[in-house]
């Protein structure tokens, strides 16, 4: 029987339908809809009577937020309605929490559920505008509309797929039918590759082949896979007449010189965009300027070998970064397509066994702003696009436990071709617990975390093709989705050095799935398909060979070595299966049902295709049109200044970058905005090595740099510039340019035969080799994306430059305007007649800035780009929101002129004469409240007015517009509970679920207070797994004294319901009773924070001091008002004395935590919320630096009734709150002001003293 349940949330907490209102109005311009509604619909079978009811309360609904119908709801009389539900094969996030949330409350039960979101519109609207609400609502690519007939069962019937084909006459065929067969098949390759084929099949083979074996060369010789554009022979280069012809092909020339140096003559070696992208690498590291690169035949991510202090000694780690593109799966489904996007860029560094702990998100898009009326037929809606591709790559970030340390949009009408979505991150591991070796024949390949099914069918050879209008109707099993807790717990496995050290080889599961990755890791491999897990049946024999289902990973283990590694994928509860061997014969064989279906020899799959050749026509830009230099008519100094600050590329992306969590790890060094007001945007994000054991002082640094305008005018100059504009923002930092290594993003419109459609890519290029040779740094990396056209329109020619070096914390200056009096003075970059930097005259300029910043004559530093001076200045000083008075005398031409690789410096009264570099002093910080240059008087207000406007639509910033002040009474009590059962180190115990991710952070906050620390992972993968795991929580609970619930997004949180993972097995009756024998018999302490906090609160813990479950009127945690993730730092003013969590922190004092969630508004009733405040159970409140306590959004982050942050229990021993008061350590966070240590971790211990 299948029962049907609908939740929907009460009026007061219904943001998700208060949010879609409005866009109907503003974005489709629809007015007739009077009331808007949003159910989420479940479907349940094979459900017990008394497991289905628990459920409904703890599991599909919240009672103090949800309203649930059973079978029906009621609708008014007219209104439309409509439901939509993931198309079959796509992950159902929603339904699969559900599952294994039920299999908490009783673990021989099999659920199945399917979830849909149904849709209420109220008043009259035509048919024409249901249809456009329907369309903005679902994405053909993954959603489909379902019907509102509950069906008979849930119970899918996959039929038996049939035996893979063979091409019967194939080896017979002439041109002609092997063209007709070629174009039936829809391949990526091109028909020289299918030829290729054919002579291998006839030749070598002498068989027809199969369709698995066609689709498999298809995809391992995808654009993706091998670089085939990048690989094609450049047979002739000829160059155009124009301005700047001569340093172009001066460059040339001496790419080919140094080729013929390196290459010495060899025959195997051509000319071809890989060769030019990776030559100036080989010829600084056959100088010597390379010596820290980790020399491997694995190649998961750019490497490198560091020193890393470690409590005072020096030890050798890796630190891996990567840059990865998902341009075409964002541009057709934004969610899953941003979300993999970061998936698969973290996977490359996990791969190589470095735990990744740092990530920047770099786009580009079209205006956003503009009216969903202007969009391109095959397209959709700019707007849509851009926030839902924002959502799912930090949905995939939160979840996982990544700090995105820098999010930047850039946009430029082209980017309406394809959209642009770039995922850049950072790795570390001690290099002791990393084994590089060979496979063996007789390995063993163990395939590793997720299951396969057809979502990412052809993705590699999907972002090979040509798109058109009907994409989006096509391409939808080509899009991956992720799911980010399964990817978490690789990385939590792969981090613990026993583990580590049994890999000697480890490939991902990105483009190509099996096939690749398997087929990658050794020369001969024999593979059997039937062994690898599936997500449903019906899967044929090619599906399994290339699906790219997400979280996967194939590792290469010594036989003898397989059951350890099999033991620690159980104990981190992953899915791990012996699948291939690796085989003496050099040949690629996959069985599928007993039968060969792929039986390739390596040398053919190693032959990449057929070989590609082509001529390029270079185009010289000319000096009309140059976007480097100054415009010469003089400017209204106010009017520009303010337009300057609206226009899309200054204005602020506050309420894009705060979706993304920026603090988790405790190891940000930087938060994206600083300042008292968090309003000056960093330029590069920072953070420590992730040292599990011990204390560091050593960071790393990441910066990006490319601007679109330039490079539409030069994709020479627009590469140089790319390259220095990364190199001044590391320095802008503290960093030190001569340890730089890059790597590129190259991403260009689509090549064809024509050799001037060449041009872009293969400027561009001479342009980065110019740049790395002048500079002396290398790239030792990158990732090329040749897809770039969408009919006739072409992406702008992009290569984005992204920079990476290695400092110490106390290098590290942040940019935000510190004090008045001091001077700012202009550094110019010293270019030559082409407009390029004089690289000698600019490094040592650099050499002596980073001096200077050393000795602390330099305190806050901005590298300039195309938007010059007065947006440097301005962006500098909204942070502590300080005055500027720029010099009359400078140039108001100069103000507003592009200025890539300048810097506007800081420089403290007295020591602008001390400077070793060359300068030009040209204003100084003021306490005054207003942006002074001669006559022309900004308030800083009218600024960030105009600067904070221009995307608040699109992404807002505010969810309403309440700004009256709350009471703060003080509740001071003597009488705090105390401990009579005393210990000189108590054990705290924190339980790490699917989606937890906090675990480290506070397991080293207790370890740092004096804690002995017990962290257990909570198995469901089977029944057995779940019983075992209630009998481990329950003896870890018996042995502890603190019991901690940790962040992180159990039950996904995403896309609902937070904490149910942890509620509902802590409703098991041993465990239960396990905890309150802890509260009651041992006096022991509870902690929750954040989503540990809306455990507490689901469970009763708070603020009832006892696991009770909630009542339709108890207190809870629910939607921020802004309806979205928010991430950064708040302020909390501690409000009562009555918890032992707080008797080492200040009564009315003032701390600052990271604060990152996307439900933490605390709502109660009047009654309950005077009773807590009565009872001093209201621990602290949002407030202000200052300490003011009000409903402003500003502050009050998420809208919590009375401004709640935290609450305890009735005698204070159980604490939960939002803040992440355990992401803290020294020089974190060092651009936000105020006491960050609320030293709850100390408080918590020294109790039992």
């Amino acid at each position: 029987m299948v029962r049907r349940v609908y939740v929907e949330k009460k009026p007061d907490y219904a943001v998700q339908a208060r949010e879609l209102s409005h866009e109907i109005s503003s974005y489709l311009g629809i007015t007739d809809v009077t009331n808007v509604r949003v159910l989420i619909r479940y479907d349940v079978e094979n459900i017990s009577d008394e497991v289905f009811e628990k459920a409904c309360v703890s599991v599909f609904s919240e009672p103090p937020v949800d309203i649930l119908y059973r079978e029906n709801f009621e609708a008014a009389d007219g209104a439309r309605v409509f439901s939509v539900e993931y198309l079959p094969g796509q992950f159902d996030q929603r339904a699969d929490s559900a599952v294994q949330c039920i299999q908490f409350l009783k673990e021989d039960e099999k659920p199945i559920i399917r979830s849909a979101t149904t849709y209420v519109l109220e008043g009259g609207i035509s048919d024409e505008e249901f249809d456009a609400v329907k369309n903005h609502c679902i994405n053909p690519v993954d959603s489909r509309e379902t019907a509102m007939e509950k069906p008979d069962t849930l119970v899918t019937v996959f039929e038996e797929p049939a035996d893979v084909k063979i091409f019967d006459g194939f080896m017979t065929m002439d041109e002609s039918q092997l063209k007709e067969l070629y174009q039936s098949l829809n391949l990526a390759m091109t028909f020289k590759d299918f030829l290729h084929i054919h002579r291998y099949f006839c030749g070598e083979e002498k068989r027809d082949p199969t369709m698995t074996e066609i689709r498999v060369l298809d995809t391992y010789w995808s654009d993706h896979c091998r670089h085939t554009t990048f690989s094609t022979e450049l047979t002739k280069v000829d160059f155009k007449e124009g301005d700047y012809k001569e340093p172009i092909v001066r460059t040339y020339q001496q790419y080919l010189a140094d080729r013929e140096e390196i290459f010495k003559g060899r025959e195997d070696k051509f000319v071809c965009l890989m060769d030019l992208a990776l030559m100036a690498m080989r010829k600084l590291k056959a100088e010597g300027k390379l010596q820290d690169q980790e020399e491997s035949e694995e190649i998961n991510a750019c490497s490198i070998v560091v020193p890393v202090d470690v409590d005072g000694a020096e030890e050798e780690w890796l630190i891996n970064f990567k840059n990865e593109t998902h341009n075409h799966p964002t541009e057709i489904e934004p969610f899953g397509g941003a979300a993999t996007c970061l998936g698969g860029a973290i996977r490359d560094p996990l791969s190589g066994r470095t735990y990744v702990y740092q990530a920047m998100r770099v786009t580009g898009a079209a205006d956003p702003t503009v009216s969903v009326k202007e969009t391109m037929k095959g397209k959709l809606p700019q707007k849509k696009l851009v926030r839902s591709a924002a959502h799912g790559y930090s949905s995939y970030g939160n979840q996982i436990g990544l700090a995105t340390g820098y999010v930047k949009e850039i946009y430029h009408p082209d980017y309406v071709a394809k959209r642009m979505e770039i995922g850049a991150v950072m790795g570390a591991a001690p290099r002791r617990a990393v084994i590089r070796q060979s496979s063996d024949p007789g390995d063993i390949i163990i395939l590793l975390g997720g299951r396969t099914g057809r979502d990412g069918c052809g993705g590699a050879t999907g972002s090979s093709k040509v798109h058109t209008e009907e994409s989006i109707e096509t391409c939808g099993a080509e899009v991956q989705k992720g799911n980010a807790p399964t990817e978490r717990k690789i990385q939590r496995m792969f981090r613990r050095e026993e583990v580590s050290r049994l890999i000697k080889k480890c490939n991902d599961f990105g483009a190509g799935g099996v096939s690749v990755a398997i087929g990658e890791l050794a020369d001969g491999l024999e593979v059997n398909l039937d062994k690898v897990p599936k997500k449903y049946a019906g899967l044929d024999g090619t599906e399994i060979a290339i699906s790219e289902s997400q979280e996967r990973m194939a590792v290469v283990v010594d036989p003898s070595n397989v059951a350890e590694f099999l033991k620690y994928a159980h104990e981190e509860n992953l899915e791990a299966v012996e699948v291939a061997v690796v085989t003496e014969s050099p040949r690629l064989v996959l069985k599928w049902r007993g039968k060969e279906i792929v039986n390739i020899s390596r040398a053919f799959l190693d032959t990449n295709g057929a070989h590609q050749e082509t001529q390029v026509l270079v185009d010289i830009p000319s000096r009309e049109g140059n976007v480097l230099n100054r415009r010469e008519e003089m400017p209204d100094v106010r009017e520009t200044w303010l337009n300057m600050l609206k226009d899309l590329n200054v204005c602020s992306q506050k309420g894009l970058v705060e979706m993304f969590d920026s603090s988790i790890g405790a190891g940000s060094v930087l938060m994206p905005y600083g300042g008292q007001f968090q309003m000056t945007e960093t330029q590069a994000m920072v953070a420590k090595v992730p040292v599990q054991n011990g204390k560091t002082n050593t960071v790393t640094m990441m910066s990006y740099g490319f601007d679109p305008y330039v490079s539409s005018w030069s994709p020479y100059h627009g590469a140089v510039y790319a390259v220095t504009e990364s190199i001044a923002r590391i320095i802008a930092s503290g960093g030190d340019y001569r340890k730089i290594r890059f790597t590129f993003q190259e991403y260009f419109r689509r090549m064809t035969e024509d050799p001037s459609r060449w041009s872009q890519p293969f400027a561009a290029l001479l342009g980065a080799y110019n740049a790395q040779l002048g500079f002396g740094l290398p790239s030792i990396g990158g990732k090329d994306s040749m897809s770039g056209t969408f009919n006739d329109i072409d992406v702008p020619p992009t290569l984005v430059s992204f920079a990476v070096d290695v400092a110490k914390q106390q290098d590290i200056i942040t940019p935000e305007l510190k004090k008045a009096g001091n001077r700012l003075v202009w550094i110019r970059l010293p270019k030559d007649e082409y407009d390029l930097p004089d690289y000698p005259q600019v490094m040592d300029l650099y050499d002596r800035l980073y001096q200077d910043i050393q000795a602390g004559r330099v305190v806050s530093a901005y590298a300039l780009d195309r938007h010059g001076i007065a947006a440097a200045v301005s962006k500098m000083a909204f942070g502590n929101r300080k005055g500027v008075k720029i010099e009359h005398d400078l140039d108001p031409r100069d103000f507003f002129a592009p200025g890539f690789g300048d810097l506007i410096c800081e420089v403290p009264d007295g020591k602008v004469g001390e400077l070793a570099c060359t300068y030009r002093v040209i204003g100084e910080v003021t306490d005054k409240d207003v942006f002074a240059y001669a006559d022309v008087i900004i308030p800083v207000d009218e600024a960030l007015e105009a600067w904070t406007g221009t995307l608040e639509k699109v992404f807002k910033t505010r969810g309403t517009d309440r700004r009256n002040p709350v009471e703060s009474p003080l509740y001071e009590d003597s009488s705090v509970y105390i401990c009579r059962h005393k210990t000189a180190r108590p054990t705290v115990f924190i339980p790490v679920f699917p989606g937890t991710n906090c675990e480290y952070d506070s397991k080293k906050a207790f370890e740092r207070a004096g804690a002995d620390v017990v962290t257990r992972v909570f198995k469901n993968m089977t029944e057995a797994d779940i019983l075992d795991s209630v009998q481990v929580f329950e003896k870890a609970i018996g042995q502890a004294q603190i019991i901690m619930f940790p962040g992180g997004f159990s039950a996904g949180d995403e896309p609902d319901g937070s904490a149910k993972f942890f509620a509902t097995a802590f409703r098991n009756e041993k465990i239960q009773e396990a905890v309150m024998k802890l509260l009651e018999e041992r006096d022991g302490l509870a902690l929750g924070i954040c989503n540990g906090f809306q455990a507490l609160i689901k469970l009763g813990l708070v603020p009832y001091g006892k696991i009770v479950g909630q009542s339709a009127d108890s207190p809870t945690l629910t939607y921020n008002t802004i309806g979205r993730h928010i991430s950064r730092m708040v302020y909390t003013k501690v409000v009562t004395s009555h918890s032992p969590w707080l008797r080492k922190a200040q009564l009315g004092g003032v701390y600052t935590n990271p604060a990152s969630h996307g439900e933490g508004r605390f709502v109660a009733s009047d009654e309950w919320l005077d009773r807590l405040f009565a009872n001093g159970q209201v621990a602290t409140q949002y407030c202000d630096p200052m300490g003011n306590v009000s409903m402003d959004e500003e502050w009050n982050v998420n809208g919590s009734y009375r401004a709640i942050e935290g609450i305890t229990s009735p005698d204070g021993r159980i604490l939960g709150k939002m803040a992440h008061s355990e992401r803290r350590d020294d020089g974190v966070a060092i651009n936000i002001y105020g006491q960050q240590d609320i030293q709850i971790f100390e408080s918590g211990v020294e109790y039992f003293k």
